[in-house]
């Protein structure tokens, strides 16, 4: 018996073992961040408190897949073929949106932005949304804002955005270590 090809051959047969765990590995990893979860770095304060510059966090690119945005929906959208936006949904299609006196109308109902409090008590200007007039969401769109209202590029200056360039919900921060948590 030889011992030299039985060797040879496990070795071969080993190698083999490891290359296709990793190639599985590999493909696993390219399909999770192509269609589930992509990792995704905030630029500017348009977020603010909620989002940080510099801040990295866990898209969820899965869930409009079977489900729509919904308000206060974190999310990430190609604003433009260079750019995409980090901000918060605040209207969904068919929704009429106004801002009055610093207050969010949804169909005519109050809505409570408790994510804007902090910004709002340390607004150096006021108020911390402008007024916005009443209009309704068309079908295919959604209304977004930053919660640094300020200091935010959004549907405010720009209009609604079209649902298909939202790329996912933003669902928690990754880095700074010391700033992981879930995005509410």
């Amino acid at each position: 018996m030889d011992t030299k090809n039985i060797s040879k051959n496990e070795g071969k047969k080993e190698a083999w073992e490891w290359g296709k765990a990793i190639g599985i590995a590999v493909i696993i990893a390219f399909f999770t961040r192509t269609l589930l979860f992509s990792p995704y770095l905030v630029e500017g304060s348009s977020m603010e408190s909620t989002l940080k510059n510099h801040d990295k966090v866990l898209v969820n690119k899965a869930i409009y897949l079977v489900s729509k945005p919904k308000h206060g929906d974190v999310i990430v959208l190609h604003a433009t073929q260079e750019n995409d936006y980090i901000k918060r949904v605040i209207g969904v299609p068919g929704d009429k949106i106004e801002v009055r006196d610093d207050t969010l109308y949804i169909n005519d109902r109050t809505v409570e932005e408790k994510y804007l409090s902090e910004n709002k008590n340390n607004a150096a200007v006021k108020p911390l949304t402008e007024d916005i007039r009443p209009l309704v969401v068309p079908e295919g769109k959604v209304y977004v804002l930053g919660d640094n209202r300020q200091n935010s590029l959004d549907s405010s200056e720009l209009g609604p955005f079209d649902i298909d360039k939202v790329v996912g919900r933003a669902e928690f921060v990754l880095w700074p270590f010391k700033d992981i948590r879930l995005i509410k």
